[in-house]
């Protein structure tokens, strides 16, 4: 029997939600173990002058505890 844990990261990105995600989930690749899944629980951007000037993303990252 497996058991999981779930945290939460916020990503940001210049270019899109897409690239956020993305980045998002290769940082948590590189410091979790077992990674398994992630959803996305919130997205927002930051606008200055009229401008979208940075997409985010706040990821629910899950991943499998060793024994």
């Amino acid at each position: 029997m497996a058991i999981a844990r779930v945290t939460e990261i916020i990503a940001s990105s210049s270019k899109s939600f897409d690239d956020a995600l993305k980045a998002g989930v290769e940082r948590a690749c590189k410091t979790l173990s077992n990674v398994e899944g992630a959803w996305v629980k919130d997205q927002k951007v930051v606008i200055k002058k009229g401008k979208i000037t940075e997409y985010r993303v706040a990821l629910m990252v899950t991943f499998i505890l060793k024994d």
